[in-house]
């Protein structure tokens, strides 16, 4: 019989697997989502920070290789540009303008009953293609326009997304000390819905 070194039988992954075995998931996905929380505390520096922990998740699919601190750090640090920054903050323009929507809707606007679900699926579509954004295999950039279109092309993933940003969002309400790791399995939903896209498409 022949003799497995422990890092090789650590780094392999079974057939199917995209992100390695389970607990090595998980122990990636608690990292990713402490790390990144931190790095998203400035507000504007959260696409950045989304898209060095979808870069390190990608990496980790492709090579089995845990993920690291240094080099989600080293990542973050590329993608901190000022066009990078400028971007983030549309976030938090999107969320100042949602609140005043969901405020307007309560004061007893007309046609609110009909516009309530209108502007949750709005939130979650966009939800859905910032993930998409921030998880484009493009080096240092951010690209709404392709996260737009790569959103339209595959219905299933951007349903896949928004439901996982409901999934967070329910979790963080119900659970408030999980919010720190939210950040990791929503990148790593992004990263896997990017992932699986090309193949869905040559099927």
């Amino acid at each position: 019989m022949s003799h497995v070194p422990a890092d090789t039988r650590r780094a392999r992954r079974e057939p199917g697997e995209v992100f390695g075995s389970g607990f090595t998931l998980f122990a990636d996905m608690l990292l990713v989502g402490v790390v990144t929380a931190v790095a998203c505390l400035p507000v504007v520096t959260a696409p950045a920070a989304l898209s060095a922990a979808c870069a390190v998740l990608r990496r980790t699919a492709g090579t089995g290789v845990q993920v690291k601190v240094g080099d989600l750090v080293a990542e973050l640090r590329a993608r901190l540009t000022l066009p990078a920054l400028a971007k983030g903050l549309a976030p938090p323009a999107f969320g100042a303008l949602f609140l005043l929507d969901v405020a307007l809707l309560r004061s007893g606007l007309p046609g609110a009953s009909v516009m309530a679900p209108v502007l949750l699926l709005l939130a979650l579509g966009a939800a859905a293609v910032g993930l998409r954004a921030v998880a484009l295999d493009v080096p240092h950039r951010l690209s709404g326009r392709e996260a737009l279109t790569r959103s339209l092309a595959d219905p299933r993933g951007t349903a896949l997304l928004s439901g996982a940003v409901v999934l967070a969002a329910l979790l963080g309400w119900a659970v408030p000390v999980l919010l720190p790791l939210l950040p990791g399995p929503l990148a790593f939903a992004a990263t896997a819905v990017d992932l699986r896209a090309p193949a869905h498409q040559e099927g």
